[in-house]
């Protein structure tokens, strides 16, 4: 069970604590468990909304949307301006986009994506509130925690070093691509929902590991991390106006 805690330190601010450093074999393993963690992530959100269902509206969607970003630790978040900054700034050139995306500072291209994402999922939820369907939002967290791992299995990691690099190196794939296929499934079986769910986060997934293909040729740990948030947000609204 390794593998499972190390998924939910890395992905989550529970409170987990490894008791040894892992090995690089068990790094790669944890891939296996990163769509159970957003399942986990869903979760405990469906149960904020239960629990603040007599809350107005607004107030609600606010809660929840701080509690999904304390939840990562704004993880993705940080992988999102990051890549928002050296995408403009890197002006079609692979290396200074690369040379951005480690910069720490976050430039003003980041800071406007970053509003305009918690804007739209901000009022995403509020319509989802709004519709009475909260149950379907476990779905997003979920299937942006399988597009994760699916794209360290299909796409080339760029940079060298790093836990990008042991996640790649040692993920177990055979086992990955069943894990992966059986989520997919799971999905399916809730309905109209996970249909839509995962037809939105496909085509997300398809556009951006191109755009990452043509510019970068591969991903980093930074363009993973707008994958997740641009899913979210994207799903999130597919959600919101199928069920409005």
């Amino acid at each position: 069970m390794t593998a499972w805690w190390i998924a939910l330190q890395f992905l989550t601010r529970l409170p987990v604590t490894l008791a040894d450093m892992p090995q690089p074999q068990q790094v790669g393993r944890s891939l296996l468990f990163y769509p159970l963690v957003g399942l986990l992530i869903g979760a405990l959100l469906y149960v904020e909304l239960l629990f603040t269902a007599t809350a107005p509206t607004l107030l609600q969607a606010a809660l929840v949307l701080a509690t999904w970003i304390a939840l990562t630790g704004a993880l993705h978040i940080d992988g999102l301006a990051d890549s928002a900054d050296a995408w403009v700034g890197g002006l079609g050139d692979k290396e200074r986009t690369l040379r951005i995306m480690k910069d720490p500072a976050s430039g003003p291209v980041a800071v406007v994506t970053l509003i305009l994402l918690m804007l739209v999922k901000f009022s995403a939820l509020v319509a989802i509130l709004e519709a009475g369907d909260v149950i379907w939002l476990i779905l997003v967290p979920w299937v942006a925690r399988v597009a994760l791992p699916l794209l360290f299995l299909t796409t080339p990691y760029t940079r060298e070093g790093g836990l990008g690099t042991l996640l790649t190196e040692h993920m177990p794939r055979k086992q990955l691509r069943l894990v992966l296929l059986m989520h997919g499934v799971a999905m399916l079986l809730t309905g109209l929902a996970g249909l839509v769910v995962l037809l939105t986060a496909g085509i997300v997934f398809g556009y951006l590991r191109l755009l990452m293909l043509k510019r970068l040729g591969g991903c980093t740990g930074d363009t993973a991390g707008a994958l997740v948030e641009i899913t979210e947000c994207i799903v999130l609204v597919s959600l919101a106006l199928t069920l409005g």
